[in-house]
């Protein structure tokens, strides 16, 4: 009994050790974390295999194969949300009588497995939107940022405005400007199916939809160290089955599907006369006995399984299926434009929506928008902990293939010339780290300037806030009419940070705007202005 409660408290204490850091890092809205923490999400699987992190890829395999999949309980943030899930649902229910949580239910590999070889297979021809949908650190990183963290930071401003009243300003009004249409709706659908699959069936999503618990499986169901029955000691109480959350062991019969089970050690907890223990039993030692013949009612059994697991699977379906339409509604999230190049959508001064758009602004190390598609899985990490709060969720007004990712959005604010925190964080490696040179010289876009707009021309008033807040000279002062000066924008030297557009202050069409490079390019940095040195001689006079 002793080993029992020291397996499975192990087990929660590292839950805990790796998934409060990185909850907490996600829901920080005042930087107060040390951005160190960061380095607990390379640890997720998808990121790793994404970002191409071969060492994580393979300490990950190893650990599945020779200790089961630790992973899905301890390391996977979403799998242990779920945990938490479970424990809610749980709280008063242990005192009743006859009720029985889980029940052994026959695995749904060929749906898993398909699920699994259709995402590898998409991936591989460049489209990530399988990762995404389904990814279980993105899912929770999305329910963090546009779930938890607005409750965290409404808190907070509660908070102050109590203490306010009592003259303590240690707290101060923070304003929630990361959350987009599209991010809540994505968190809301997320955070509903964790919830009902767990209520009905406990880690369902991790042994029927995820791709990374499906990929697992197919280490895991080789494991050296895993849980097997002592069919000796064993009372077949059943307390063990109804335990799993995975509904991976069959009391009846004695086994246990390893490829399913993630190592919670619930099982082992609940078994008071030592009946299961986690031991090491390669497969290879492992003799099964043989099956007894199969009798009729067996036959009305198998069948009824086979149904079961047709049932399961359109159930799966249709829940994939349904969160499409909703997550189509996402498209309201759409900007209002008028095809002339207002909202800095659309190319060309013609009206109407049949202009083409102009492609997103992706972050500065995202190298190009195909790349930045590819391995950006819309965790929403960045959007975060960007210091500027210039990346925002995208909605479907860039296509499906860039639905959830972010996107450079200067309507109050623009990217910090030396600011390098999004690409630091990047778990997937979708925004690739720089260094501060390399950040003041990479071209995301470029300033476009429309004159017909601008309060120089439109009224008359000098104005010339964009060139002051430019800081590479791209966009400088000319000479216009009378003592007027206007805009004028250098391609060669505009980094396209936003400096110019978030500060104009035409609205609701702003007279100058950014638009993107597809593919990043590089400008020579501003050359600093000569400073004479004059000696004075006396005091200068």
């Amino acid at each position: 009994m002793k080993r029992t409660n020291y397996l499975k408290g192990l087990r929660v204490l590292l839950a805990i050790l790796f998934f409060v850091p990185i909850l907490l890092f996600f829901v920080d809205f005042a930087g107060a974390l040390p951005s160190g923490i960061h380095k607990l999400l390379h640890a997720q699987l998808m990121p790793a295999i994404l970002g191409g992190m071969v060492g994580i890829i393979v300490f990950q395999f190893l650990l599945a194969l020779l200790f089961g999949r630790i992973y899905c309980s301890v390391i996977c943030s979403a799998g242990v949300l779920q945990d938490i899930i479970n424990r809610i649902f749980c709280i008063g229910k242990k005192k009743k009588k006859g009720v029985r949580r889980f029940k052994y239910h026959k695995p749904a590999n060929w749906v898993r497995y398909s699920i699994l070889a259709l995402t590898v297979i998409l991936a591989v021809l460049g489209f990530s939107e399988l990762c995404l949908l389904l990814d279980p650190y993105s899912n929770f990183g999305r329910i963090a940022t546009n779930l938890f963290r607005p409750v965290v930071m409404w808190s907070n401003n509660i908070l102050a405005d109590l203490l306010m009243k009592v003259d303590n300003y240690s707290l101060y009004h923070v304003t929630i400007s990361t959350v987009s249409t599209a991010g809540l709706i994505a968190a809301i659908i997320a955070l509903v199916l964790f919830i009902v699959l767990v209520i009905f069936r406990g880690r369902l999503f991790c042994n029927t939809l995820c791709p990374v618990g499906a990929l697992l499986s197919l280490i895991s169901r080789y494991s050296f160290f895993r849980i097997s029955f002592d069919k000796e000691a064993c009372t077949h109480c059943g307390n063990c089955e109804h335990t799993c959350k995975a509904e991976a062991i069959d009391s009846k019969n004695l086994t246990i599907d390893t490829s399913r089970c993630v190592d919670c050690f619930n099982c082992v907890s609940s078994c008071a006369k030592g009946g299961l223990q986690y031991r090491y039993q390669p497969v290879a030692l492992k003799k099964e006995k043989a099956q007894p013949a199969v009798n009729a009612t067996d036959t009305m059994s198998i069948g009824q399984t086979g149904a079961n697991s047709r049932r399961s699977f359109l159930a799966t379906g249709v829940t994939v299926a349904a969160s499409l339409p909703v997550i189509s509604a996402i498209a309201d999230e759409v900007e209002t434009c008028k095809g002339d190049g207002s909202c800095g959508n659309h190319k060309g001064k013609g009206k109407g929506h049949g202009q083409k758009k102009w492609p997103p602004l992706t972050p500065p190390g995202s190298i190009s928008l195909e790349r930045f598609k590819d391995k950006c899985t819309g965790c929403h990490l960045c959007v975060v902990r960007c210091p500027s709060q210039v990346l925002r969720p995208t909605g479907l007004e860039y296509g499906f293939d860039y639905m959830l990712k972010p996107r450079l959005a200067y309507i109050s604010s623009y990217c910090n010339y030396e600011c390098t925190v999004c690409a630091d964080v990047c778990p997937t490696g979708a925004i690739k780290p720089l260094t501060k040179e390399e950040k003041m010289t990479t071209q995301v876009g470029i300033a476009t300037f429309f004159i017909n707009r601008c309060i120089v021309k439109t009224e008359g008033n000098d104005c010339g806030a964009c060139s002051e807040h430019c800081p590479t000279q791209a966009v400088h002062m000319v000479p216009y009419e009378g003592t007027l000066t206007i805009p004028h924008v250098d391609p060669d030297l505009c980094i396209g940070c936003g400096g110019c557009e978030s500060i104009c202050p035409v609205r609701p069409m702003r007279a100058i705007i950014v638009k993107s490079n597809e593919v990043h390019k590089f400008v020579e940095k501003p050359k600093e202005e000569e400073v004479k040195e004059v000696e004075v001689d006396d005091f200068g006079f």
